[in-house]
């Protein structure tokens, strides 16, 4: 259970931690003793927390580490998790990183916390969103400012749940809760940067099937509080404070030591055991389809004019369409089900200006297959999916539903007019669509998000919801890829590979400039591109019906968990009120 208030890691009370602050001189250290060198691994860094006390105006209250020691684990942790995600992609990093950060919450006041998680905070999204100085420097800057501030004010709440006696697996509850909210709001959320979405290559990714990425967001988390949980444990000491005699070694000392480290076990084995879990299992006689991915590149040069830069993707995309259709042709590739373009393969509306339409439909008669069009279309202003036929042209468009704050839509637009030239990149706010939509293409049941669409759980379950049995993201990373650099279409990459495996659908994602790829519903790779260049990607895919247990418990996981952690909360602080009230009653100090 999460109750019981505690400020040590085996559950003693407050009053026993009060006791060992006022322990024997000879066990501070020696007056004018150095200060403990820094470290920067988990365990190194989590035993200076179990030997640390009061030993310095710099130390926490509570025995914690001392707040420069703190705030570099802090750091060190931010970076780890960063580093969990693509391009890096170092996944067992996304459980040293909260284990890391409990460490340097250990004991520590509130306003220490605050601290700690603003530096973890910025550690972390600051690597993490790095790509965003393509669009403009201080886009990068002011998401990352918003994203630390949020993640530092809930990070005090993680310190509070510190003080349960089961609190490795309320801070595991915590993280869950913590990227709900910042999935939400501000703005309708930003979902990168989620514990889950670092796995897609682990062998933990496959428990999305079972929960969805709350679930896998959980049980990583898990394996960090425990591993925590396990360093940090009291040594092994007896009564005196020296090794135990072998009378000492009983119920306590299995509690402190043995439990912690079976419970980090079974945490990790259970977390790491989702590579054997019985999903994606195709069925006999299941259907396929063969689909084509078009990446038709962009001008790399700034200095084109908007019209002249439109038509130019337009025109890649058209001539690298027909490049298809002349390989299908010849025999050198299988004649596709369906093609699919990038979000904004063409920026304007092709019913507006007819010779865009005539470019694109010359492109599908000349492919002779359905081709998804990502399309910007006027009055009102909305990014779109649009399904073109041979011969017939667009026959029914799904338009993007979460829209990109401060990119498709500008809040506070003359309040930012006044000293950015941000509105002036986005002069319409785009329109929003209201419904999934899923394309019928003769056994094909083809489910459309665009771009930033992904990281949203409960838009790409709609498309499950509506009968997709192969779902596609049209994404343009050309604005984030300028300088070279890949975060953003890797992580979004990841993004997509962890949703195949949640849904046990295909997915197909296409960019304009890369990486575009052909997902398996096991989340492996059957087919991928490079960035900047012109790339074509044709592959034979299972189309699945079946819905996997995440489809069926839907956003429940995520519920539950959350309000458990708000149940959990609630009690620490009012165990800390209580305990507050007690201690000025007496006359003695409170610990935190």
């Amino acid at each position: 259970m999460l109750t019981g208030a505690s400020d040590d890691v085996g559950g003693e009370p407050a009053s026993a931690a009060a006791a060992s602050a006022v322990a024997p001189a000879s066990t501070a250290a020696p007056a004018g003793a150095a200060a403990p060198a820094p470290q920067t691994t988990a365990a190194a860094g989590m035993t200076a927390v179990r030997a640390a006390g009061p030993r310095t105006r710099h130390a926490a209250a509570g025995g914690g580490l001392p707040t420069g020691l703190a705030l570099l684990m802090a750091l060190t942790g931010g970076a780890a998790l960063a580093a969990a995600f693509p391009p890096a992609g170092a996944w067992p990093l996304a459980a040293v990183a909260p284990a890391l950060l409990i460490a340097a919450l250990w004991r520590r006041s509130l306003r220490g916390s605050l601290a700690v998680g603003l530096v973890f905070g910025f550690a972390f999204f600051v690597p993490l969103l790095s790509w965003l100085v393509n669009v403009a420097w201080y886009v990068w800057a002011a998401l990352a400012v918003v994203e630390a501030v949020m993640f530092a004010v809930l990070t005090v709440g993680q310190r509070l749940l510190l003080n349960l006696r089961a609190w490795p697996l309320a801070v595991a509850g915590w993280w869950v809760a913590a990227e709900a909210l910042r999935d939400r709001w501000p703005f309708g959320g930003f979902p990168w940067g989620r514990l889950a979405m670092s796995q897609a290559s682990a062998p933990t990714a496959r428990w999305v099937a079972v929960g969805g990425a709350p679930l896998l967001t959980f049980l990583v988390a898990l394996a960090g509080t425990t591993l925590a949980w396990l360093i940090l444990a009291p040594s092994r000491r007896g009564s005196s404070g020296q090794p135990p005699s072998r009378g000492e070694v009983s119920l306590p000392w299995l509690r402190r030591r043995v439990v912690p480290a079976l419970a980090f076990a079974a945490a990790a084995g259970v977390a790491v055991s989702g590579g054997v879990l019985p999903v994606d299992q195709l069925g006999a006689g299941a259907p396929v389809a063969t689909v084509a991915a078009v990446q038709g590149d962009v001008p790399h040069a700034g200095t084109l004019s908007g019209v002249l830069r439109a038509t130019q993707v337009t025109a890649n995309h058209a001539a690298a369409t027909e490049q298809l259709a002349a390989k299908v042709k010849d025999g050198s590739l299988p004649a596709p089900d369906v093609v699919i373009w990038p979000e904004n393969s063409t920026d304007l509306d092709p019913s507006r200006y007819p010779s865009v339409y005539g470019t694109i439909a010359a492109a599908v008669d000349a492919i002779n297959r359905p081709v998804l069009v990502g399309a910007v279309l006027d009055d009102p202003v909305r990014n779109a999916g649009q399904l073109w036929l041979p011969g017939r042209g667009p026959v029914e468009t799904y338009v993007k539903r979460q829209l990109v704050p401060f990119g498709e839509v500008i809040p506070f637009r003359s309040l930012l007019d006044k000293f950015t030239s941000l509105p002036s990149l986005q002069p319409v706010n785009f329109t929003p669509g209201h419904r999934a939509v899923v394309f019928r293409i003769g056994k094909i049941r083809l489910g459309d998000v665009i771009c930033y669409e992904v990281g949203f759980d409960n838009l790409v379950r709609s498309e499950v919801a509506a009968k997709a049995n192969l779902l596609v993201v049209q994404t343009n990373d050309a604005d984030f890829e300028i300088d070279g650099q890949t975060g953003e279409t890797l992580q979004q990459l990841a993004i997509a590979r962890i949703r195949a495996m949640e849904h046990d659908r295909s997915v197909v994602v296409a960019s304009t400039t890369g990486v575009s790829a052909i997902i398996a519903p096991d989340g492996s790779l059957i087919a991928h591109s490079g960035i900047w260049q012109r790339a074509l990607l044709d592959a034979r895919v299972p189309l699945q019906s079946n819905l996997t247990l995440a489809d069926r418990v839907g956003s429940w996981p995520e519920l539950v968990i959350t309000f458990l952690v708000l149940a959990a909360l609630a009690w620490a602080i009012a165990a800390a009120a209580a305990r507050n009230a007690r201690s000025r009653r007496s006359g003695q100090p409170a610990g935190e």
